[in-house]
Parts: C-alpha cells; structure tokens; sequence
C-alpha cells in the first residue's frame, strides 16, 4: 500500500532534513512516468486552476524550500505533488491534484532529490562569513 503523504502531516517535522526523509519517493532516474502521455500533464500544468493554486501554495510556504525559513528559493520555484500523479489521476479529474494539502513548494534540485535521490544532492546551506574567520568553510 502507498503512503499518501499530507501537508498536515509534513508541518510536524520542523528540519529540512525530516522534511525531505518524510517526502523521498526514491525512485530511478530514467524511469518512464508519463511517456507518450507527456503532454496530458502539460496540459495540466497551463490550466488556471493549476496557476492559481500554484501561487497560493508558494504565498503559503513563503516562497521557502519545502516551507522551511531560511531555505527562500531565489529562482525557479516548483510546486511539488507529494504524492505522485497518474496520467489517469489528471484525466479523471482528481480533486486531490489541485488540494494544496498534497502540495509543498521546492527547488528544481530539492524536486529531483525527492524524486530520484538521496540528501547528498540537496542544496547546502551557506554559512555565513564572519570576521575573523580563519577557515574557509
């Protein structure tokens, strides 16, 4: 049985790190998940529905990486499902898809980490220099 992963749930952990363990799907890259059936979830993607609840899931997570402060994404911001959709979940019509309880808002690599990877692929945090620092890092 698949785990249906929820934003109610992924609130109670409070790292990135427990975010992302609770989000992996550990999946393979180069493992087919729409195929010939692509353009069914491009369609998907341009639809305003998609569009708007897109940005009340970014103005929700404020715009952070897997909603953590401190992790604002600067760039390309991805609104992932967190639970992976079907070809026959968006031709249905599923509510769930558009439900911003199964959607959190990543980073193209954090997005690919979850999918395909491990932590090591996942950004770093950049410490900030003080004076006075001596070592590189």
């Amino acid at each position: 049985m698949t785990k249906i992963r929820t934003y109610s749930e992924l609130e109670f952990f409070h790292t990135f790190e427990d975010r992302f363990e609770y989000l992996k799907l550990g999946g393979s890259v180069g493992r087919s998940t729409f195929g010939f059936d692509r353009w069914v979830n491009q369609q998907f993607y341009t639809s305003w529905t998609w569009k708007h609840v897109r940005q009340a899931v970014i103005v929700r997570d404020n715009g952070c990486d897997l909603g953590i402060s401190g992790h604002e994404i600067h760039l390309e911001i991805l609104v992932h499902h967190m639970n992976p959709m079907t070809v026959d979940d968006i031709r249905n019509g599923e509510d769930w898809m558009t439900n911003p309880e199964y959607l959190i808002t990543t980073t193209k690599r954090t997005h690919n980490a979850i999918h395909y990877g491990n932590n090591l692929q996942l950004p770093k945090v950049v410490v900030a220099r003080k004076q006075g620092d001596t070592k590189l890092w």
